[in-house]
């Protein structure tokens, strides 16, 4: 669960191994972007992307396929602001863009993919000629308060459990793939019911408000930008958001203002983590967790024991390249 979408679908993927620790004094700009558009030559387009992106040192993920582009990306300010010009100038004029910083490299490595989607629900859906009205966070606030509004959370299990609305639906998936399957179990007698639907940035949304729609649902709304959008507006103290929101980084939960949580994520099964979780007798960082432990035998434990030691490992000799770094740039 590190890609900012799924990875379920037949794909092309170019890896770069660009240093993920090395960035010197300045935060990482990281940048979630994505716009539905037609591609002409996506294979073309993803080349071009990488060889950009390793020119850049930029790190992260981003998709392309024949309806749009879709990431979330790290680098310097000159690098991302770069990047964003070239996707304006490739047609990318419309993007849903949102930026945020840390101060740790977010990802280990930069992926540029081409796939048949950019977000994986599996079934074929317009989201360009047939969408669910979008609603700013102050009137996606105002509106989720009506009593006759059905929230619904379109994100997987984990994603719900970190952190979601205020008397939102939690329709219990593991993947987007499996949204529709949902939909014809549960939603069937809602058709005429105002539904109001959201997601981290807003990419789901696009497909999952265009299903209900393609299935005669009759008033389908989603939050535009999504969850960090919200997040980024709405006062703390006024907010109708409960917990944090998981994001696919090395940040693994955010709050208000798109500043880091305090949630960590078990690299053993990926679930996100509260404090009070991380302090259970069953937690070892990189190992396990309460909701792993009694599922993964001692030979696998140890396997990823031996994977958290090479880890440790590399981010103390990236501890030292940095101090090196900086005491040669101190004595120049």
């Amino acid at each position: 669960m590190t890609n900012t979408v799924d990875t379920s679908s037949p794909s092309i993927t170019t890896e770069s191994s660009v240093s993920a620790n090395v960035r010197g004094e300045h935060a990482w700009i990281i940048a979630a972007l994505y716009q539905f558009k037609s591609v002409s030559f996506p294979t073309d387009l993803q080349q071009r992307l990488l060889e950009l992106c390793q020119q850049l040192e930029i790190i992260g993920t981003l998709i392309v396929a024949n309806e749009g582009i879709n990431g979330t990306i790290a680098g310097s300010r000159k690098a991302i602001t770069e990047l964003h010009q070239v996707l304006v100038a490739e047609g990318f004029d419309r993007m849903e863009y949102k930026e945020s910083t840390s101060d740790e490299a977010p990802f280990k490595r930069l992926k540029v993919k081409f796939k048949e989607e950019i977000v994986t629900l599996g079934v074929e859906v317009e989201p360009l000629a047939q969408v669910g009205h979008y609603l700013e966070p102050q009137e996606w606030h105002d509106f989720i308060q009506q009593e006759d509004v059905l929230i619904i959370d379109t994100r997987n299990r984990y994603e719900y459990a970190a952190g979601t609305f205020q008397n939102a639906l939690d329709p219990n998936t593991e993947t987007f793939r499996e949204f529709p399957e949902y939909v014809e179990k549960n939603l069937a007698d809602a058709k005429h019911k105002k539904i109001a639907m959201f997601c981290t940035g807003g990419i789901r949304c696009e497909k999952s408000t265009s299903l209900l729609l393609q299935q005669g649902f009759e008033h389908v709304y989603h939050l535009k930008g999504g969850i960090l959008n919200y997040l980024n507006t709405i006062p703390e103290e006024d907010s109708l958001w409960k917990g944090e929101c998981f994001v696919f980084d090395g940040r693994v939960g955010v709050g208000h203002g798109v500043e880091e949580g305090e949630s960590a994520m078990c690299f053993g099964c990926g679930w996100p983590l509260m404090r009070h979780e991380v302090q259970s007798m069953q937690y070892e960082r990189g190992v396990s967790c309460p909701y792993c432990f009694d599922k993964t035998t001692d030979e696998q434990k140890a396997r990823y024991r031996m994977r958290q030691q090479q880890l440790d490992d590399q981010a103390k000799a990236a501890a030292k390249a940095r101090a090196k770094a900086a005491k040669t740039k101190d004595a120049q």
